[in-house]
């Protein structure tokens, strides 16, 4: 097909019902990108015969020698059908678990997806991960099932068998699908029934009845499945170039056999059978055993034409060939090659561009048809509702709708991610052809320059004439003389464009991958940066919503202005210029690298709400620290690593405490390629990089009820325990009280207060409702401290009030048992940073306060404990986040206050502070020195005389009362505030070691498939990386197995790398981040009874597994490691001579 210019591509882009915005989705190596390469073909973009060697839109250099995606990259496709023109935007993705992120980039930008599925391997973890994907953001899907030809070639399985297969890989997908759907409609009606019935409370007599089943029924979910005569399912081989819908056939047939094309749908896939003898179709194929008409009329030709090929039968392919009316060239006929025949004669048959194209064309929708569902999902962030939005940002939604591409119409544009591109590739900067005259100029210079050194080897050899009479021969006249005293200037001029240039080349070029929702986007235009905590409500509060982005405008948080300096068509590795770009399409931004970090939200309306955030499948669980190899190299490392941070959706940089620079990625092959892309383009310097830096959790468990050798701990096994709890009692401090069950009870330095502190280990299911919920738990917080500081509440909507109620109801049936007797309503917070899974509790008189203010029931507190009680939570958040093993966070421990006494001088100062009488101060002070005396008056006077003036009081009175307090409290321990959070943090740390302490490891769930063959091998890597075997089972019609195993993450590195060498290649793991488990051992552990000396000897020196990883965090972190290196070193030495 010829090349489709820029100047019809952009024609194309204002008829806004031609537009298909679709992405390619699929598992890993299921032939996304060849699929891919075969519809840029039909462009004539890359030749037909490279399509599928080439992976056109694979433009890196890792992405080819791996063979897998690593980005999503688009590529814009002309295609005719019948008398109509399409414009189709085609977005290729990564198929590999570790850039799943690049998936949600290219699935928010489209209206539609192909999903792409092998025939062997069926539907893989990664397929459901997509298909989840692409419901969630809400787009139409549609199948290709990829690879049949390898159940001919390489499965050998007959026509039947094959249809068999197909129909089973269909029924697993529509059982996706179903389940998605299923949840959706019980979690509206659930939603309804929460409504109904907060509008008519039932009378208390009567039963409610649940009948979950009514709203499944009156759903129609038949739009949603794959079906082949749905012809939302195409039948492909992209290797060899074909494809088809069973329209294709319908068409074909219904010539022939004379029945008409509408039936021939209908019947062509399912279990009916062709009754030549009556020629009509019958059901029941199966019964009769008949075969089926897709065998019969489809697949059997398909299997035929491979027999005939791969066999060799010339006779049999002339005749293929002359009765489809094909041309096949001597070449291809030929060739030694017979895939080589193969495509040639099937890419014309069923060509597969055609066949995927014009499903996309008809069954796709175009983005006029965003459905409003849609629209409201993406307005809304977070917990709010469409209808909390500003009347304002509501009109927007028709504008949306409407996808006009009008001169008043707003301009709405999200960027998805920013991606680097080599200078050098931007269209300004390349290379054009050079005009006559600039030939003639060059041609010109090029002369001089000769003429020069002629001249100047000539000097060389006439050195013994004189000077001047040297001169006058080369040159000539004056006018030449003048030319040469010019030219080196230009020479100069030229050498520093060049530097300039090359400055120019080396640097990176960041475009926003963006698609335009509304209004029309023109190079040059200003336009709004709305980031994602922008807040239209805040902002049309202060200005009007008409404010132009050209208007010298206020400062608004989270908003800045830009100007979109270039426009581009992404076409796979080229980019081509544009002026301006209409609604529905997607673009490249140049410009934006300055105020757009990863993604954004554009918009001419300040009423624009910014975007929902994208959502990940893959957690970043990977880091390693990076350095440069020269410290000179510093700078540019940073400078790196800012880019580098931009470039990518899902890495994370962070400095931490050390000062290290740490790189968070969600897998080694993402790692790998973070690192060569910080070497190679972004800080171009040689680094060095640490071991990967594997993240525990700590945490306390029941004491066991049997020791290490299986026995049930027994007397002399309790014997044994209390000689080292002992031990372990003379580590703990003077002056900390520690009762047998693991009550720690510590004073202040300066003996003002005394904290009774108790852990216990949290249910599972609390900590992990804890984990899922800590989105939740922070906007609780927010919602508590504006509550505090007594501003208006507005935010708070009805939504997440329920889910408040919900999460507290759950909390209430975790917690149940005579322990945890009202410890929901005594949650006094939660850590580390105020939403982690650790809960903090108070358990003792004369104080009240909740984590549950915002349900309504705050306590306004007066008493002497409100003064310090943030003190306390401190305390508690900075012991979450470093626990006593090795500095790891805690997960799962409960820690309860149960006393908190303040003496004499404490209380008699807090309650001074609070009633402002100053009587007691004074009698207090005078014991003080001086100086604080004098402080303390003075504050007090400065407060009478603000009271006295009637000025507004700067301070709350309570924190005028806290300053006071601890101004007064301050002696040589420091304030007493700093007392108490250091206090409180030491006896959390002591009451997590009253307690027999566990490590946490972080692990993977892996799938990996494997022929039977290499099963061995596989279990054997397994075990040997302390994995566990979950399930296996054989996938049905193939000779592969599906192992489901865990895998702890400190043992994963090298381990795909280790399968594919045992196995040589044949299998491959996907490994996902999964949860936290607790490591059983015990990293402590000594033996302490008969039977474990006898057992495991007296040093007990086999490796424990938690031992060894805690001392290698500590050595990591520079903490003290108690190894023991060399006990009795003595020289071997032989005793008689050797002779």
């Amino acid at each position: 097909m010829v090349l489709t210019s820029v100047g019809k591509m952009v024609e194309l882009q204002k008829k806004t019902s031609a537009i298909r915005n679709i992405c390619v989705l699929a598992h890993v190596d299921h032939g996304k990108t060849t699929l891919a390469d075969c519809l840029i073909s039909s462009n004539g973009i890359i030749s037909s015969r490279l399509a599928g060697k080439l992976r056109y839109l694979d433009s890196r250099e890792d992405e080819q020698v791996r063979g897998i995606t690593m980005k999503s990259s688009a590529i814009s496709l002309h295609f005719v059908k019948g008398d109509q023109e399409y414009l189709i935007n085609l977005i290729d993705s990564p198929g590999h678990v570790d850039f799943s992120s690049e998936v949600s980039t290219a699935v928010r930008l489209c209206d539609g997806c192909i999903i792409v599925v092998d025939a062997v391997e069926g539907v893989c973890p990664q397929t459901q991960a997509v298909l989840r994907q692409a419901w969630l953001e809400n787009i139409r899907p549609v199948l290709v099932i990829n690879k049949i030809d390898r159940l001919i070639v390489e499965l050998k399985l007959t026509p039947q068998e094959a249809y068999l297969h197909l129909k089973n890989i269909l029924e697993q997908i529509n059982a996706v699908t179903g389940t998605l759907f299923t949840s959706k409609v019980l979690e509206e009606r659930a939603e309804k029934g929460t409504e109904s019935e907060n509008i008519s409370d039932t009378s208390p007599g009567a039963e409610q009845i649940y009948d979950w089943s009514a709203g499944l029924e009156d759903t129609d979910d038949s739009h949603l499945y794959f079906s082949p005569d749905h012809g939302n399912v195409v039948f492909a081989s992209a290797i060899d170039g074909w494809g088809f819908g069973i329209e294709h056939f319908a068409q074909l047939y219904s010539q022939r056999i004379g029945i008409k094309p509408e039936v021939l749908l209908k019947t062509l896939w399912g279990d009916y059978y062709l009754n030549t003898k009556a020629k009509r179709i019958m059901k029941g194929d199966q019964s009769k055993g008949k075969k089926p008409l897709f065998v019969q009329l489809v697949l059997d030709n398909i299997w035929s034409l491979y027999e005939a090929v791969m066999k060799r039968d010339k006779e049999k392919i002339e005749k293929i060939v002359t009765s489809l009316g094909l041309k096949i060239s001597a070449r291809e006929s030929r060739h030694a090659d017979p895939k080589v025949q193969l495509n040639a004669i099937c890419s014309q048959w069923l060509p597969v561009s055609d066949a995927v194209l014009s499903m996309v064309c008809n069954k796709l929708p175009s983005p006029l048809d965003i459905t409003a569902e849609r629209v409201e999902k993406l307005m809304c962030v977070g917990a709010r509702t469409f209808d909390s939005l500003p009347p304002e940002t509501q009109e927007l939604k028709s504008a949306f709708l409407k996808c006009s591409s009008e001169g008043k119409a707003p301009v709405i544009v999200f960027v998805s991610k920013m991606f680097a591109v080599d200078a050098k590739a931007l269209p300004q900067n390349k290379p054009r052809p050079l005009t006559q005259e600039e030939i003639a100029h060059r041609r010109e210079l090029a002369k001089r320059r000769h003429a020069e050194k002629m001249a100047a080897n000539q000097g060389k050899e006439m050195t013994e004439k004189p000077q001047s009479e040297n001169s006058s021969e080369v040159t000539g006249n004056t006018g030449d003389t003048k030319g040469e005293e010019q030219e080196p200037a230009g020479q100069a001029e030229i050498m520093t464009s060049k530097a300039m240039k090359q400055e120019a080349d080396n640097k990176e070029s960041f475009i926003a991958f963006a698609r335009v929702f509304s209004g029309v986007v023109q190079r040059g235009q200003k336009i709004f940066v709305l980031g994602p905590k922008y807040d239209p409500a805040e902002s049309l509060h202060t200005l009007s919503s008409q404010c132009s982005p050209t208007n010298d405008l206020p400062l608004i948080p989270h908003m800045t202005c830009c100007t979109l300096e270039n426009l581009y068509l992404l076409m796979g590795r080229e980019l081509e210029d544009l002026e301006e770009v209409p609604a529905g399409n997607v673009l490249g931004i140049g410009g934006l690298q300055d105020v757009v970090l990863k993604s954004a939200t554009l918009s001419t309306s300040l009423a624009c709400p910014p975007f929902t955030p994208l959502n990940f499948e893959a957690t970043p669980i990977v880091r390693v620290a990076v350095e440069p190899k020269h410290p000179s190299d510093m700078p540019q490392l940073v400078r790196g690593m800012k880019l580098l941070n931009q470039a990518d959706p899902c890495v994370q940089v962070l400095i931490q405490e050390t000062g290290e620079h740490v790189l968070v990625t969600a897998g080694e092959v993402h790692l790998q390629r973070c690192l060569d892309d910080l070497k190679q383009r972004f800080a171009k310097v040689e680094i060095s990089v640490s071991a990967p830096i594997i993240p525990f959790r700590e945490t306390i468990t029941r004491p066991p009820k049997v020791d290490m050798v299986n026995e049930e701990i027994g007397k002399q096994q309790k014997v044994a325990v209390i000689h080292q709890t002992k031990e372990d009692q003379n580590k703990i401090p003077e002056g900390v009280q520690v009762d047998p069950d693991g009550l720690i009870t510590m004073s202040t330095p300066n003996k003002q207060a005394t904290l009774s502190v108790r852990a216990v280990p949290l249910p599972e299911e609390v900590t992990r409702l804890l984990e899922e919920n800590s989105d939740l738990i922070r906007t609780m917080e927010q919602l508590n401290t504006s509550l505090n500081e007594d501003k208006k509440s507005h935010e708070i909507n009805q939504k997440t009030l329920d889910r408040i109620k919900e999460f507290k109801q759950k909390l209430e049936q975790n917690l149940q048992g005579r322990k945890w007797r009202n410890a929901v309503d005594q949650i006094w917070s939660f850590g580390p940073r105020k939403c982690g899974p650790n809960i903090l509790l108070y358990n003792f008189e004369g104080y009240k306060r909740s984590v549950w203010q915002c349900l309504g029931n705050a306590v306004k507190e007066v008493s002497k404990y409100r003064d310090f009680d943030n003190s306390i939570v401190s305390g508690f958040q900075l012991a979450t986040l470093s626990g006593p093993m090795c500095e790891e966070p805690l997960m799962g421990v409960c820690f309860t206050v149960e006393k908190w006494e303040i003496h004499k001088a404490g209380e008699t100062l807090s309650t001074s502070g609070q009633d402002s009488g100053e009587c007691d101060t004074v009698e207090h002070t005078q014991n003080e020195d001086t100086a604080q005396t004098s402080s303390c008056t003075d504050e007090v006077c400065s407060l009478n005389e603000h009271q006295e003036s009637g000025q507004s009081v700067p301070k709350s009175p309570e924190k005028v009362s806290k300053q006071k307090g601890e101004v007064l409290l301050a002696d040589c321990y420091g304030p007493f505030s700093g007392q108490l959070i250091a206090t409180m943090k030491e006896a959390c740390r002591y009451a997590l070691q009253a307690k027999p302490q566990r490590l946490m490891a972080a692990m993977y769930t892996c799938e990996i498939m494997a022929t039977a063959e290499v099963l061995g091998r596989v279990f054997a890597v397994l075990s040997k990386r302390e994995g566990r075997v979950l399930q296996e089972e054989m996938k049905e019609g193939t000779d592969v197995f599906i192992i489901k195993a865990v895998l702890p993450v400190a043992e994963s590195f090298g381990f795909a790398d280790e399968i594919r060498k045992r196995t040589s290649g044949l299998a491959s793991p996907q490994l996902v981040f999964s949860h936290w488990e607790i490591i059983s051992s015990d990293p402590f552990w000594v033996p302490t009874t008969e039977e474990e000396y006898l057992h495991f000897g007296e040093k007990a020196d086999s490796e424990n597994q938690a031992r060894k990883y805690m001392n290698a965090v500590r050595k990591r972190k520079g903490l003290y490691v108690e190894e023991k290196i060399v006990e009795h070193a003595e020289k071997q030495r032989t005793l008689s001579r050797n002779k």
